[in-house]
């Protein structure tokens, strides 16, 4: 049975999914404890799971009856790395501006 690999964007863009992670960020959740803050369906939370899953986000640990998310730290590198570009494009943006402030400010008087 082969998964479905899922853009990490695309998981993301969905405000339930987003809920979802904050959720099990701070603690392992079963998906019986999460599906009791919503008021969609089960089956529709284990969808949204899924697609977690599928995107990297969280694994799945099954003990006994009871299947628990885990939030995967390692699934948010592709988004990490994504605004990291953006973060050192602003970075280098505003050493120029602070570099040419610092030669070409006038200075003020006393």
């Amino acid at each position: 049975m082969s998964t479905e690999t899922v853009d990490p964007f695309q998981a993301l863009a969905d405000p339930g999914r987003r809920e979802i992670l904050m959720m099990v960020a701070k603690e392992k959740r079963s998906i019986t404890a999460i599906a009791e803050n919503f008021d969609i369906s089960r089956p529709a939370v284990s969808k949204h799971i899924k697609i977690l899953q599928n995107a990297g986000f969280i694994n799945i640990e099954e003990k006994g009856r009871e299947r628990y998310c885990v939030l995967n730290q390692n699934g948010f590198s592709e988004v990490r790395q994504w605004i990291g570009m953006f973060e050192e494009y602003w970075t280098a943006q505003l050493k120029s501006l602070e570099n040419y402030l610092a030669t070409n400010a006038p200075i003020p008087k006393k």
